[in-house]
């Protein structure tokens, strides 16, 4: 492994470097080095260019939020999209000891407002397309700040001028273990949970991901994924930490993806197993600089892991979480096609503990819950009661069902609850079925998850009619859909809907989900 420049960064003994500012100090040694590509507009930036952005929009940032971002425990919201603006605001709000608020753009307003408040932020920063939500999102006490120019009188401006002007700012010494970045995350309660890590854990994320998937000075890390879930934000980190590239693509496209990992050398991307998918059915043959396609966010088929050998495609399927602020275990391509569905060794530093239903631990090969420790996991959650409950002396319970072999190789297989993973997202069946019956004509509904080669799994919905069946209500699939866009994320409206007299139970009266599941297979692959 040949790593540019100083390689020893305070992860383990912080002490003389309180600030921890990775951009500040790459900068300083690097300068000239490519920071940050912009692939849809085909700009660059070196680090030192990189740098003085995020000074700029660090000066915008605390001229916008009227000296509201001092004290230590400010929060900043990012409402936007994937942008090399996201870039700088990330470093230029860690610049002012500030901790960022990544909110995801994809979620209807009342959640964004829930997740604003419950993060008690102090500034909303939105872009252009969602200026309108941002200012329906945050409180009436809060200013709200674009990166492009604002359309309303009421939004601030923190763009850049030609020339990327520093600001006036004076960066802020904060410790390793003070909070950095909140993420929201579904847990397996359903609810939404703001995840904070400290600059401990993404640091100690960036070097033990180093440590497994090696760092050479020509690393040309793609990201496509949404830079508000740690697949998008990781890469950042490292790249900066290391002083190689970031090439930033606002949005996957197969073709345009393919493209640009082409033209700009990439060596490395994240993709979840539906965008690699997509990927090989577009005939995308890797170009020999292609290092490693690091493949997280749901599990990778065996199917999708033999054509990845076959076409030369070197996948590294991974499992992490946003608590743990990104990679907990990860294969290399060989063990990946050795072993097949091992998500590898854990990284660096991290321990995996496999506890039985006794809550003691398991022997290799047998499943139970997985509880992860080490530097990486955070500290808890914005809620102090689920952080009790999903904490203890042993680390964090995370609701994963798996098991190692002898080797210390690990198999994820399920989880604790009944929480579906579809495209890399965390789908609560209770949320969607508490959707359902608020539809008009819907007297009752159950949700689970069903295989899915392209999704890794689809959100189905069992639902019964308020009167007695789906004609006399009006009721189709299609319907039940519509209905559901405006109360659920994108993700989570199901993909299968059928219709049935009533719900399988037990005899207790809990909903009877084999059941369900296997009326909801048929009636899928009966369309």
């Amino acid at each position: 492994m040949t790593l540019p420049g100083p390689t020893e960064w305070p992860v383990d003994d912080p002490v003389g470097d309180p600030s921890v500012d990775i951009l500040a100090r790459r900068a300083a040694a690097t300068p000239d080095a490519t920071a940050v590509v912009d692939a849809d507009e085909g700009r660059e930036w070196t680090y030192d260019q990189f740098d003085e952005r995020a000074s700029s929009r660090a000066a915008s940032l605390a001229a916008a939020a009227a000296g509201d971002l001092d004290g230590g425990d400010a929060r900043v919201g990012l409402l936007l999209g994937t942008r090399p603006a996201s870039a700088d605001l990330y470093f230029a709000v860690g610049r002012l000891g500030a901790s960022a608020v990544a909110l995801n753009v994809e979620l209807p307003t009342e959640r964004l407002r829930s997740q604003a408040a419950r993060a008690d932020i102090d500034l909303l920063v939105c872009e252009r397309a969602t200026e309108g939500p941002a200012t329906a999102v945050a409180p009436a006490e809060v200013p709200v700040a674009s990166v492009d120019a604002p359309e309303s009188d009421a939004v601030a401006s923190l763009t850049l001028d030609g020339t990327d002007r520093v600001g006036d700012v004076t960066t802020t010494e904060r410790p390793l273990d003070d909070e950095r970045v909140v993420m929201f995350t579904s847990g397996t309660s359903g609810e939404p949970k703001g995840v904070r890590l400290t600059r401990r854990n993404l640091i100690a994320s960036a070097t033990a991901s180093a440590h497994r998937l090696g760092v050479e000075p020509g690393d040309r890390w793609l990201v496509c994924l949404p830079t508000y879930h740690m697949g998008g934000l990781a890469p950042l980190v490292r790249s900066t930490l290391y002083g190689t590239t970031t090439v930033i693509q606002r949005e996957f496209d197969a073709g345009a993806t393919a493209r640009v990992l082409d033209e700009h050398d990439g060596t490395a991307v994240s993709l979840v197993p539906t965008m690699l998918t997509r990927l090989l059915d577009a005939g995308w043959q890797p170009a020999n600089s292609l290092r490693f396609v690091l493949l997280g966010g749901a599990p990778a088929t065996r199917e999708l892991i033999e054509r990845c050998a076959d076409r030369g495609v070197p996948a590294c399927p991974t499992y992490g979480l946003t608590e743990t602020a990104s990679q907990v275990a990860t294969a290399t391509p060989a063990a990946a096609r050795e072993h097949p569905d091992t998500v590898g060794r854990p990284l660096r530093g991290t321990t995996v503990e496999v506890l039985g239903s006794d809550g003691g631990p398991t022997e290799p090969v047998d499943s139970g819950e997985l509880v992860v420790s080490g530097p990486t996991v955070t500290p808890g959650y914005l809620d102090d009661d689920q952080t009790a409950a999903a904490f203890d002396d042993r680390g964090f319970h995370t609701g994963d069902l798996g098991y190692t072999d002898e080797a210390g190789r690990l198999w994820v297989v399920g989880r604790v609850d009944d929480a579906v993973v579809t495209g890399g997202e965390n789908v609560h069946p209770a949320r969607v079925a508490d959707a359902l019956r608020d539809i008009a004509g819907v007297a009752d509904a159950a949700v689970v998850g069903l295989p899915d080669e392209e999704w890794g799994q689809r959100v189905a919905a069992l639902v019964v009619s308020a009167g007695g069946t789906p004609e006399s209500t009006g009721l189709t699939a299609e319907r039940v859909r519509d209905a559901l866009r405006d109360r659920l994320a994108a993700f989570a409206v199901p993909k299968t809907v059928a219709f049935a007299d009533e719900i399988p139970r037990t005899h207790s009266g809990t909903v009877d989900r084999e059941a369900v599941r296997e009326r909801l297979t048929a009636a899928r692959d009966g369309a």
